[in-house]
């Protein structure tokens, strides 16, 4: 099972977790960022390093999170890979905790 990026990326974006992805599967898009499940080795060390609380096990992700399992693995296919820390959005902090993000403020680009 591989770890997922849900709803609370969106917007937030902060890619604290990238640094330490020991396999580079972090994906970034216009406005979140996705797990490649192919690449995903279900190391865990980026769960600790997300500040928002927006990735998490397969087997833990919430029920109405679920569709982000196609989200994450249709949008690896086509955005590229982050391997190193960018700013955040400067408006990362007013969108943390924001429910039900999807669809209305993902933007796939």
């Amino acid at each position: 099972m591989t770890y997922v990026v849900t709803d609370n990326c969106i917007r937030c974006k902060h890619t604290d977790c990238v640094e330490v992805c020991p396999v580079d599967c972090f994906h970034a898009g216009p406005n979140m960022l996705v797990i490649d499940p192919e690449e995903c080795i279900d190391c865990s060390l980026c769960v600790p390093e997300c500040p928002v609380d927006a990735i998490f096990d397969g087997e833990d992700v919430p029920e109405d999170q679920q569709h982000f399992f196609d989200i994450n693995a249709k949008y690896s296919l086509v955005w590229p890979v982050l391997t190193v820390m960018i700013d955040s959005p400067e408006d990362a902090a007013d969108w943390d905790g924001v429910k039900n993000k999807y669809p209305d403020k993902f933007d796939p680009g």
